[in-house]
Protein backbone atom coordinates (compact mmCIF):
# COMPACT_ATOMS: atom_id res chain seq x y z
CA UNK A 1 0.00 0.00 0.00
CA UNK A 2 1.51 3.31 -1.07
CA UNK A 3 1.34 6.30 1.25
CA UNK A 4 0.39 9.77 -0.06
CA UNK A 5 0.42 12.88 2.15
CA UNK A 6 -1.37 16.17 1.36
CA UNK A 7 0.01 19.44 2.75
CA UNK A 8 -3.10 21.62 2.77
CA UNK A 9 -5.63 18.80 2.59
CA UNK A 10 -8.67 20.97 3.38
CA UNK A 11 -8.71 22.85 0.11
CA UNK A 12 -11.73 21.75 -1.91
CA UNK A 13 -9.65 20.26 -4.73
CA UNK A 14 -7.04 18.75 -2.42
CA UNK A 15 -9.67 17.03 -0.28
CA UNK A 16 -11.32 15.62 -3.40
CA UNK A 17 -8.02 14.19 -4.59
CA UNK A 18 -7.30 12.76 -1.13
CA UNK A 19 -10.58 10.87 -1.15
CA UNK A 20 -10.02 9.62 -4.72
CA UNK A 21 -6.65 8.15 -3.76
CA UNK A 22 -8.10 6.58 -0.64
CA UNK A 23 -10.80 4.89 -2.71
CA UNK A 24 -8.11 3.72 -5.13
CA UNK A 25 -6.40 1.85 -2.28
CA UNK A 26 -3.68 4.25 -1.11
CA UNK A 27 -2.89 5.12 2.50
CA UNK A 28 -3.82 8.81 2.75
CA UNK A 29 -2.79 11.38 5.35
CA UNK A 30 -2.99 15.16 5.36
CA UNK A 31 -2.47 18.35 7.31
CA UNK A 32 -3.92 21.88 7.32
CA UNK A 33 -4.55 24.87 9.55
CA UNK A 34 -7.86 26.09 8.12
CA UNK A 35 -10.11 23.12 8.85
CA UNK A 36 -13.81 23.95 8.57
CA UNK A 37 -17.07 22.34 7.44
CA UNK A 38 -18.14 21.19 4.92
CA UNK A 39 -14.65 19.93 3.96
CA UNK A 40 -13.82 18.66 7.45
CA UNK A 41 -17.15 16.80 7.60
CA UNK A 42 -16.48 15.38 4.12
CA UNK A 43 -13.07 14.03 5.19
CA UNK A 44 -14.31 12.63 8.50
CA UNK A 45 -17.23 10.86 6.87
CA UNK A 46 -14.88 9.14 4.45
CA UNK A 47 -12.36 8.31 7.21
CA UNK A 48 -9.47 10.25 5.70
CA UNK A 49 -6.68 10.63 8.27
CA UNK A 50 -5.70 14.29 8.78
CA UNK A 51 -4.48 16.55 11.57
CA UNK A 52 -4.39 20.25 12.43
CA UNK A 53 -1.17 22.20 12.00
CA UNK A 54 2.19 21.37 10.44
CA UNK A 55 3.90 18.43 12.16
CA UNK A 56 6.82 16.92 10.22
CA UNK A 57 7.34 14.38 13.00
CA UNK A 58 4.06 12.78 11.91
CA UNK A 59 5.58 12.22 8.46
CA UNK A 60 8.56 10.28 9.85
CA UNK A 61 8.95 6.47 10.08
CA UNK A 62 8.48 6.70 13.85
CA UNK A 63 4.94 8.03 13.40
CA UNK A 64 1.87 5.84 13.62
CA UNK A 65 1.95 5.32 9.84
CA UNK A 66 5.30 3.53 10.24
CA UNK A 67 6.73 4.99 7.03
CA UNK A 68 7.56 8.21 5.29
CA UNK A 69 5.14 9.15 2.51
CA UNK A 70 5.91 7.73 -0.93
CA UNK A 71 4.50 10.93 -2.40
CA UNK A 72 3.78 14.38 -0.95
CA UNK A 73 1.25 16.68 -2.59
CA UNK A 74 2.16 20.28 -1.80
CA UNK A 75 -0.70 22.76 -1.83
CA UNK A 76 -0.30 26.50 -2.41
CA UNK A 77 -0.96 26.96 1.30
CA UNK A 78 2.58 25.69 1.99
CA UNK A 79 4.86 28.71 2.22
CA UNK A 80 8.65 28.60 1.99
CA UNK A 81 9.00 28.13 5.76
CA UNK A 82 6.28 25.49 6.15
CA UNK A 83 7.87 22.77 8.38
CA UNK A 84 6.38 19.89 6.39
CA UNK A 85 7.54 21.39 3.08
CA UNK A 86 11.04 21.83 4.56
CA UNK A 87 10.98 18.22 5.81
CA UNK A 88 9.93 17.01 2.36
CA UNK A 89 12.89 18.75 0.73
CA UNK A 90 15.39 17.80 3.45
CA UNK A 91 14.56 14.09 3.20
CA UNK A 92 14.31 14.19 -0.60
CA UNK A 93 10.76 12.86 -0.63
CA UNK A 94 9.02 12.74 -3.99
CA UNK A 95 6.60 15.65 -4.24
CA UNK A 96 4.15 17.12 -6.72
CA UNK A 97 1.72 19.99 -6.97
CA UNK A 98 -1.88 18.93 -7.33
CA UNK A 99 -2.05 19.79 -11.06
CA UNK A 100 1.04 17.63 -11.58
CA UNK A 101 -0.72 14.85 -9.68
CA UNK A 102 -3.79 15.19 -11.90
CA UNK A 103 -1.64 15.17 -15.04
CA UNK A 104 -0.06 11.85 -14.05
CA UNK A 105 -3.07 9.99 -12.66
CA UNK A 106 -6.23 11.49 -14.16
CA UNK A 107 -5.62 12.74 -17.71
CA UNK A 108 -6.72 10.25 -20.35
CA UNK A 109 -6.55 9.87 -24.13
CA UNK A 110 -9.54 12.20 -24.52
CA UNK A 111 -8.94 15.04 -22.07
CA UNK A 112 -11.95 17.34 -21.61
CA UNK A 113 -10.88 20.51 -19.80
CA UNK A 114 -13.45 23.05 -18.57
CA UNK A 115 -11.88 26.48 -18.15
CA UNK A 116 -12.94 30.09 -17.75
CA UNK A 117 -13.16 32.93 -15.27
CA UNK A 118 -16.43 31.52 -14.00
CA UNK A 119 -18.57 28.46 -14.74
CA UNK A 120 -15.65 26.01 -14.90
CA UNK A 121 -16.49 24.11 -11.70
CA UNK A 122 -20.16 23.78 -12.59
CA UNK A 123 -19.55 22.67 -16.18
CA UNK A 124 -16.84 20.20 -15.13
CA UNK A 125 -19.14 18.70 -12.49
CA UNK A 126 -22.08 18.53 -14.88
CA UNK A 127 -20.04 16.95 -17.70
CA UNK A 128 -18.59 14.42 -15.25
CA UNK A 129 -22.14 13.52 -14.25
CA UNK A 130 -23.37 13.30 -17.87
CA UNK A 131 -20.52 11.03 -18.96
CA UNK A 132 -20.99 8.87 -15.87
CA UNK A 133 -24.73 8.52 -16.53
CA UNK A 134 -23.94 7.68 -20.17
CA UNK A 135 -21.86 4.72 -18.95
CA UNK A 136 -18.53 6.14 -20.13
CA UNK A 137 -16.82 5.81 -16.71
CA UNK A 138 -14.66 8.94 -16.98
CA UNK A 139 -11.86 9.96 -14.69
CA UNK A 140 -12.81 13.37 -13.33
CA UNK A 141 -11.90 16.14 -10.92
CA UNK A 142 -13.63 19.41 -10.10
CA UNK A 143 -13.14 21.83 -7.23
CA UNK A 144 -16.51 21.71 -5.54
CA UNK A 145 -18.72 19.49 -3.40
CA UNK A 146 -21.88 18.16 -4.97
CA UNK A 147 -25.21 18.31 -3.16
CA UNK A 148 -25.46 14.61 -4.02
CA UNK A 149 -22.80 13.26 -1.65
CA UNK A 150 -22.80 9.94 -3.50
CA UNK A 151 -21.22 11.73 -6.47
CA UNK A 152 -17.73 12.72 -5.26
CA UNK A 153 -15.61 15.59 -6.57
CA UNK A 154 -12.90 13.33 -7.98
CA UNK A 155 -12.72 9.76 -9.21
CA UNK A 156 -9.79 7.55 -10.18
CA UNK A 157 -9.98 4.20 -11.99
CA UNK A 158 -11.03 1.27 -9.79
CA UNK A 159 -7.42 0.01 -9.91
CA UNK A 160 -4.31 2.15 -9.51
CA UNK A 161 -3.05 0.44 -12.68
CA UNK A 162 -6.10 -0.40 -14.84
CA UNK A 163 -6.30 -3.97 -16.07
CA UNK A 164 -5.69 -4.58 -19.76
CA UNK A 165 -8.75 -3.53 -21.72
CA UNK A 166 -10.19 -1.49 -18.84
CA UNK A 167 -8.38 1.77 -19.57
CA UNK A 168 -10.84 4.65 -19.48
CA UNK A 169 -10.89 6.78 -22.60
CA UNK A 170 -12.16 10.09 -21.16
CA UNK A 171 -11.20 12.43 -18.37
CA UNK A 172 -13.09 15.57 -17.35
CA UNK A 173 -11.10 18.18 -15.47
CA UNK A 174 -11.72 21.64 -14.09
CA UNK A 175 -9.03 23.85 -15.63
CA UNK A 176 -8.09 26.50 -13.07
CA UNK A 177 -6.05 29.46 -14.30
CA UNK A 178 -4.44 30.12 -10.90
CA UNK A 179 -0.72 29.35 -10.53
CA UNK A 180 0.21 25.67 -10.19
CA UNK A 181 2.51 25.89 -7.17
CA UNK A 182 5.13 27.97 -5.42
CA UNK A 183 7.75 26.58 -7.84
CA UNK A 184 5.58 26.75 -10.97
CA UNK A 185 3.77 29.97 -11.97
CA UNK A 186 2.06 28.38 -14.94
CA UNK A 187 -1.73 28.05 -14.72
CA UNK A 188 -2.98 24.70 -13.48
CA UNK A 189 -4.66 23.98 -16.81
CA UNK A 190 -1.26 24.06 -18.53
CA UNK A 191 -0.72 20.50 -17.23
CA UNK A 192 -3.91 18.89 -18.55
CA UNK A 193 -3.22 18.38 -22.30
CA UNK A 194 -6.76 19.14 -23.51
CA UNK A 195 -8.05 17.38 -26.60
CA UNK A 196 -11.48 18.90 -25.88
CA UNK A 197 -11.79 22.37 -24.35
CA UNK A 198 -14.94 23.97 -22.93
CA UNK A 199 -14.26 27.69 -22.50
CA UNK A 200 -16.97 29.45 -20.50
CA UNK A 201 -15.81 33.06 -20.05
CA UNK A 202 -12.66 35.18 -19.98
CA UNK A 203 -12.78 38.32 -17.82
CA UNK A 204 -9.74 39.62 -15.97
CA UNK A 205 -9.38 38.08 -12.51
CA UNK A 206 -6.65 37.07 -10.02
CA UNK A 207 -4.74 40.34 -10.14
CA UNK A 208 -2.27 38.85 -7.66
CA UNK A 209 -1.06 36.44 -10.34
CA UNK A 210 -2.00 38.35 -13.51
CA UNK A 211 -1.18 42.03 -12.87
CA UNK A 212 -2.57 43.11 -16.25
CA UNK A 213 -5.59 42.14 -18.32
CA UNK A 214 -3.26 41.26 -21.19
CA UNK A 215 -1.34 38.71 -19.10
CA UNK A 216 -4.60 37.08 -18.03
CA UNK A 217 -5.92 36.79 -21.58
CA UNK A 218 -2.56 35.48 -22.81
CA UNK A 219 -2.87 32.45 -20.49
CA UNK A 220 -6.18 31.49 -22.10
CA UNK A 221 -4.89 32.15 -25.60
CA UNK A 222 -2.07 29.69 -24.94
CA UNK A 223 -4.59 27.15 -23.63
CA UNK A 224 -6.70 27.42 -26.79
CA UNK A 225 -3.63 27.03 -28.98
CA UNK A 226 -2.64 23.85 -27.13
CA UNK A 227 -5.71 21.96 -28.43
CA UNK A 228 -4.62 19.68 -31.31
CA UNK A 229 -5.92 19.85 -34.87
CA UNK A 230 -8.18 16.85 -34.39
CA UNK A 231 -9.52 18.28 -31.12
CA UNK A 232 -12.69 20.22 -30.32
CA UNK A 233 -13.28 23.58 -28.67
CA UNK A 234 -16.72 24.55 -27.38
CA UNK A 235 -16.58 28.26 -26.65
CA UNK A 236 -19.01 30.78 -25.20
CA UNK A 237 -19.77 33.25 -27.97
CA UNK A 238 -18.92 36.12 -25.60
CA UNK A 239 -15.28 35.04 -25.37
CA UNK A 240 -12.97 37.26 -27.37
CA UNK A 241 -9.41 35.96 -27.69
CA UNK A 242 -6.63 36.69 -30.15
CA UNK A 243 -6.49 33.17 -31.60
CA UNK A 244 -6.69 33.98 -35.28
CA UNK A 245 -2.95 34.48 -35.66
CA UNK A 246 0.05 32.28 -35.10
CA UNK A 247 1.28 28.86 -36.25
CA UNK A 248 -1.13 26.46 -34.59
CA UNK A 249 -3.35 23.66 -35.76
CA UNK A 250 -6.86 25.01 -35.54
CA UNK A 251 -9.31 22.42 -34.16
CA UNK A 252 -13.07 22.25 -34.62
CA UNK A 253 -14.66 25.25 -32.87
CA UNK A 254 -18.33 25.35 -31.84
CA UNK A 255 -19.99 28.25 -30.06
CA UNK A 256 -22.86 28.51 -27.60
CA UNK A 257 -24.87 31.45 -26.30
CA UNK A 258 -28.03 33.48 -26.78
CA UNK A 259 -27.60 34.81 -30.30
CA UNK A 260 -28.92 33.22 -33.44
CA UNK A 261 -25.38 32.83 -34.77
CA UNK A 262 -24.35 30.40 -32.00
CA UNK A 263 -24.08 26.73 -32.91
CA UNK A 264 -25.94 25.90 -29.70
CA UNK A 265 -28.45 28.61 -28.74
CA UNK A 266 -30.39 28.75 -25.48
CA UNK A 267 -33.58 30.79 -25.14
CA UNK A 268 -36.96 31.12 -23.43
CA UNK A 269 -35.44 30.82 -19.93
CA UNK A 270 -37.99 30.47 -17.13
CA UNK A 271 -37.06 30.21 -13.47
CA UNK A 272 -38.68 29.98 -10.08
CA UNK A 273 -37.56 29.23 -6.53
CA UNK A 274 -36.88 25.58 -7.39
CA UNK A 275 -35.02 25.63 -10.69
CA UNK A 276 -34.95 26.64 -14.34
CA UNK A 277 -36.44 25.54 -17.62
CA UNK A 278 -35.27 26.62 -21.06
CA UNK A 279 -34.78 25.50 -24.64
CA UNK A 280 -31.69 24.74 -26.68
CA UNK A 281 -31.66 24.99 -30.47
CA UNK A 282 -28.90 23.28 -32.42
CA UNK A 283 -27.74 24.50 -35.79
CA UNK A 284 -28.24 22.06 -38.67
CA UNK A 285 -24.53 21.16 -39.11
CA UNK A 286 -24.30 20.29 -35.40
CA UNK A 287 -27.31 18.01 -35.38
CA UNK A 288 -27.40 16.63 -38.93
CA UNK A 289 -31.09 17.51 -39.01
CA UNK A 290 -32.84 20.84 -39.48
CA UNK A 291 -32.57 23.13 -36.43
CA UNK A 292 -33.96 20.83 -33.71
CA UNK A 293 -34.74 22.22 -30.27
CA UNK A 294 -34.88 20.57 -26.87
CA UNK A 295 -36.49 21.48 -23.56
CA UNK A 296 -34.19 21.22 -20.55
CA UNK A 297 -35.04 21.37 -16.86
CA UNK A 298 -32.56 21.65 -14.01
CA UNK A 299 -32.71 21.86 -10.22
CA UNK A 300 -30.48 24.94 -10.13
CA UNK A 301 -31.04 28.70 -10.04
CA UNK A 302 -29.87 31.51 -12.28
CA UNK A 303 -29.93 32.57 -15.91
CA UNK A 304 -26.19 32.00 -15.96
CA UNK A 305 -26.87 28.33 -15.22
CA UNK A 306 -28.75 28.08 -18.51
CA UNK A 307 -25.54 29.24 -20.16
CA UNK A 308 -23.38 26.74 -18.24
CA UNK A 309 -25.76 23.89 -18.97
CA UNK A 310 -25.81 24.79 -22.67
CA UNK A 311 -22.00 24.64 -22.75
CA UNK A 312 -22.00 21.20 -21.11
CA UNK A 313 -24.82 20.03 -23.42
CA UNK A 314 -22.83 21.19 -26.47
CA UNK A 315 -19.64 19.40 -25.43
CA UNK A 316 -21.52 16.20 -24.60
CA UNK A 317 -23.18 16.31 -28.05
CA UNK A 318 -19.83 16.93 -29.73
CA UNK A 319 -18.34 13.76 -28.22
CA UNK A 320 -21.30 11.71 -29.43
CA UNK A 321 -23.68 11.39 -26.48
CA UNK A 322 -27.33 11.38 -27.53
CA UNK A 323 -29.32 14.49 -26.54
CA UNK A 324 -31.96 12.40 -24.77
CA UNK A 325 -29.33 10.92 -22.44
CA UNK A 326 -27.86 14.36 -21.77
CA UNK A 327 -31.26 15.91 -20.98
CA UNK A 328 -32.15 13.12 -18.54
CA UNK A 329 -28.80 13.42 -16.77
CA UNK A 330 -29.16 17.21 -16.44
CA UNK A 331 -32.64 16.86 -14.93
CA UNK A 332 -31.24 14.48 -12.28
CA UNK A 333 -28.15 16.51 -11.39
CA UNK A 334 -28.57 18.00 -7.91
CA UNK A 335 -25.98 20.74 -8.29
CA UNK A 336 -23.00 21.94 -6.30
CA UNK A 337 -22.76 23.21 -2.77
CA UNK A 338 -22.20 26.98 -2.46
CA UNK A 339 -23.61 27.68 -5.93
CA UNK A 340 -26.71 29.65 -4.91
CA UNK A 341 -27.25 26.94 -2.31
CA UNK A 342 -30.35 27.60 -0.22
CA UNK A 343 -29.28 27.24 3.42
CA UNK A 344 -32.42 28.48 5.18
CA UNK A 345 -35.97 29.43 4.27
CA UNK A 346 -38.44 31.11 6.57
CA UNK A 347 -39.21 34.75 7.27
CA UNK A 348 -35.90 35.36 5.55
CA UNK A 349 -34.20 33.18 2.93
CA UNK A 350 -30.45 32.64 3.10
CA UNK A 351 -28.29 31.62 0.14
CA UNK A 352 -24.63 30.66 0.22
CA UNK A 353 -22.58 31.27 -2.91
CA UNK A 354 -18.84 31.14 -3.61
CA UNK A 355 -19.10 34.36 -5.64
CA UNK A 356 -15.84 35.91 -4.45
CA UNK A 357 -15.29 38.20 -7.44
CA UNK A 358 -17.38 41.29 -8.30
CA UNK A 359 -18.64 39.77 -11.57
CA UNK A 360 -19.77 36.56 -9.85
CA UNK A 361 -21.46 38.52 -7.07
CA UNK A 362 -23.31 40.62 -9.64
CA UNK A 363 -24.68 37.54 -11.39
CA UNK A 364 -25.84 35.91 -8.14
CA UNK A 365 -27.50 39.07 -6.83
CA UNK A 366 -29.31 39.81 -10.09
CA UNK A 367 -30.65 36.26 -10.14
CA UNK A 368 -31.99 36.43 -6.58
CA UNK A 369 -33.51 39.86 -7.11
CA UNK A 370 -35.33 38.70 -10.23
CA UNK A 371 -36.67 35.52 -8.59
CA UNK A 372 -37.74 37.00 -5.25
CA UNK A 373 -38.59 40.62 -6.01
CA UNK A 374 -39.26 40.62 -9.74
CA UNK A 375 -42.97 39.85 -9.36
CA UNK A 376 -43.60 42.34 -6.56
CA UNK A 377 -44.61 45.82 -7.79
CA UNK A 378 -42.31 48.56 -6.53
CA UNK A 379 -45.28 50.28 -4.88
CA UNK A 380 -45.94 47.16 -2.80
CA UNK A 381 -42.39 46.69 -1.53
CA UNK A 382 -41.37 47.51 2.04
CA UNK A 383 -38.36 47.02 4.30
CA UNK A 384 -38.94 43.27 4.30
CA UNK A 385 -38.47 43.09 0.53
CA UNK A 386 -34.69 43.47 0.39
CA UNK A 387 -31.66 41.72 -1.04
CA UNK A 388 -28.74 41.91 1.40
CA UNK A 389 -25.26 40.87 0.28
CA UNK A 390 -22.47 39.84 2.66
CA UNK A 391 -19.36 39.85 0.51
CA UNK A 392 -15.75 38.78 0.95
CA UNK A 393 -13.50 38.79 -2.15
CA UNK A 394 -10.76 36.33 -3.03
CA UNK A 395 -7.10 37.30 -2.79
CA UNK A 396 -6.84 38.63 -6.33
CA UNK A 397 -9.82 40.93 -5.89
CA UNK A 398 -8.18 42.51 -2.85
CA UNK A 399 -5.38 43.91 -5.00
CA UNK A 400 -5.44 47.62 -5.93
CA UNK A 401 -5.39 46.65 -9.62
CA UNK A 402 -8.84 45.08 -9.23
CA UNK A 403 -10.55 48.28 -8.00
CA UNK A 404 -12.14 49.20 -11.40
CA UNK A 405 -13.86 45.78 -11.46
CA UNK A 406 -16.17 46.84 -8.60
CA UNK A 407 -17.99 49.61 -10.47
CA UNK A 408 -21.78 49.02 -10.48
CA UNK A 409 -21.46 45.35 -9.60
CA UNK A 410 -23.70 45.48 -6.51
CA UNK A 411 -26.64 47.46 -7.91
CA UNK A 412 -28.96 44.46 -7.41
CA UNK A 413 -28.42 44.57 -3.63
CA UNK A 414 -30.28 46.91 -1.28
CA UNK A 415 -27.52 46.62 1.31
CA UNK A 416 -23.91 45.44 1.02
CA UNK A 417 -22.10 44.30 4.16
CA UNK A 418 -18.32 43.83 4.17
CA UNK A 419 -17.27 41.68 7.15
CA UNK A 420 -13.84 41.61 8.72
CA UNK A 421 -11.73 40.20 5.91
CA UNK A 422 -9.47 37.19 6.31
CA UNK A 423 -5.81 38.02 6.85
CA UNK A 424 -3.69 37.17 3.81
CA UNK A 425 0.03 37.16 3.10
CA UNK A 426 1.43 40.45 1.84
CA UNK A 427 4.10 40.47 -0.82
CA UNK A 428 6.34 43.34 0.30
CA UNK A 429 7.12 44.14 -3.34
CA UNK A 430 3.45 44.95 -4.00
CA UNK A 431 0.88 47.34 -2.57
CA UNK A 432 -0.87 46.04 0.57
CA UNK A 433 -4.17 44.19 0.02
CA UNK A 434 -7.47 45.99 0.42
CA UNK A 435 -9.03 45.74 3.88
CA UNK A 436 -12.72 45.90 4.77
CA UNK A 437 -13.08 49.66 5.23
CA UNK A 438 -11.23 50.38 1.98
CA UNK A 439 -13.35 47.89 0.07
CA UNK A 440 -16.55 49.41 1.50
CA UNK A 441 -15.48 52.86 0.27
CA UNK A 442 -14.72 51.48 -3.20
CA UNK A 443 -18.12 49.80 -3.54
CA UNK A 444 -19.93 52.84 -2.08
CA UNK A 445 -18.74 54.96 -5.03
CA UNK A 446 -21.36 53.21 -7.18
CA UNK A 447 -23.67 51.90 -4.42
CA UNK A 448 -25.42 54.05 -1.83
CA UNK A 449 -25.78 51.56 1.04
CA UNK A 450 -22.57 49.79 2.08
CA UNK A 451 -21.48 48.84 5.60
Amino acid sequence: MKHIHFIGICGVAMSALALAFKKAGWQVTGSDVGIYPPISDYLKKNKVDYYTGWHPEKMSPSASSGQRPDLVVVGNVAGSTNPEWLYTQEHKLEYKSYPELIAEYFVKKNSIVCAGTYGKTTTAALLSWILTQAGMEPNYMFGGLTVDVEFPSAMLPPHPRPLLGQEREYSVLEGDEYKSSRWDNRPKFAHYSPTHLLLTAVEWDHADVYPTEESYFAAFENLVKSVPKNGTIVMNESVSLNIEHGPWNKPTIKTYGKSGSADYRYYDVKQNNDGIEFKIAMCAPCSMIHDPSYVLRANTLGNYMAENITGAFAMACEIGIKPEIIIKAISEFKGLKRRLEKRFEGEITVFDDIAHSPAKAQSALETLRKIYLGKIPRSARNDKHRVIAIFEPNTGNRQPEAIPNYDNKFSAADLVIIPGLTRIKHDQKKSPPLEGEELAKIISKTHSNVK
